[in-house]
């Protein structure tokens, strides 16, 4: 155990400052400090609001991971922070809150993709990653399908959300049904209550659509037709079903998720699938995923829901492994960059 990588991982992608302290695939520390509420009255994460939280929260966040795993700074091997996509500001705060550390530990630093790092987590709870597999990560910000040939390198884009994200479509169809945001959480829990009655639209999922757009989502026009489904029953003085519209517009969402990421690995001859992102809690996508990976031979692999929503384990798992593949770390002057693309694992 103590000859593996032993990696300090710093998350401020968006509204939570996570860090996380990782051995090996073996998880000591996982903190989280959200800055969630803070955003909820105004439906959305502000970016200014983001850094100030990530500023404020991140020296007591880092000492709780560390106090948590019974280390100092001085024991880890190497720091890890996500270095992109993300909230510009916030992002900032990560990386130079990263270097400070790195520098006054005498450390090697690690900038990462936060996109990689949600494929790396599932490394913590599952073991090491079978290479090749397909990703289908699901967030607030991200929709896409990826081929994980190695994870320290060789990631490739299979599709990605043209429009609204999935988790962006359960928030703006939360707010339409009065429901706290985020959304993902209370759809899921109104869903369990509803019935699948209402046919919302499948995006890009057309005989046309399929030449073009076969492993690509679009999630706008379900978010729109949810909206004018609830508006006619308004006019008219009807009540709305909101548990009803709940379980129809998710299950309109995982029934196309689901379908695309098993097409993807049939496609591909690939036997694992590894679902990631805060919308991979959503207890009917795993359900889902589970029914037809099984009906196809596929091996699922989902994290634990605490790990599935942006942390700092998931950016120290994929350090530790860089760090055990002999990736050469990087610059003290790293960037960061808002728009990563995914066939960057490092900055």
């Amino acid at each position: 155990m103590k000859t593996e990588p032993l990696v300090l991982g710093i998350e401020t992608s968006c509204d939570e400052t996570g860090v996380g302290i990782v051995r090996g695939h073996t998880l000591l520390a996982d903190e989280v400090a959200s800055s969630v509420e803070e955003h909820a009255r105004f439906g959305g994460v502000v970016p200014e609001v983001a850094s100030r939280a990530h500023f404020e929260a991140m020296v007591p966040t880092v000492q709780r991971a560390l106090d948590t795993a019974g280390i100092t700074l001085g024991d880890v091997d190497a720091i890890a922070v996500t270095a992109g996509p993300g909230l510009a500001g916030a992002l900032l705060v990560g990386v130079a809150a990263a270097k400070a550390y790195a520098l006054a530990a005498g450390k090697p630093i690690y900038g990462v993709n936060h996109l990689a790092a949600h494929v790396a987590v599932d490394t913590l709870e599952h073991g090491p990653l079978p290479e090749p597999a397909i990703a289908l990560l699901v967030s607030g910000g991200h929709s896409s399908l990826l081929r994980v040939d190695d994870l320290a390198g060789r990631v490739e884009p299979l599709g990605a959300t043209i429009d609204d994200a999935a988790g962006e479509a359960f928030d703006k169809v939360a707010r339409l049904l009065g429901l706290p945001f985020p959304g993902g959480p209370p759809i899921d829990r109104a869903a369990r209550e509803g019935q699948i009655v209402i046919p919302f639209p499948r995006g890009l999922t057309a005989a046309r659509d399929l030449v073009e757009h076969r492993f690509d989502f679009s999630f706008s026009g379900l978010k729109t037709a949810v909206a004018r489904w609830v508006e006619a029953r308004q006019r008219t003085g009807e009540p709305v079903p909101v548990n009803d519209v709940a379980a129809s517009f998710q299950e309109a969402v995982c029934d196309v998720l689901t379908a695309k990421a098993v097409d993807a690995c049939l496609a591909g001859g690939v036997r694992t699938l590894v679902i990631g992102g805060g919308v991979a809690a959503n207890s009917r996508i795993r359900a889902l995923a589970q029914e037809r990976c099984d009906k196809h031979g596929i091996t699922l692999r989902v994290p634990r829901p605490n790990l599935c929503t942006d942390n700092g384990a998931m950016v120290a798992a994929l350090g530790s492994h860089l760090v055990a593949a002999g990736t050469t770390p990087g610059r003290l002057a790293l960037p960061t960059d808002s728009a990563m693309p995914i066939t960057l694992v490092t900055a």
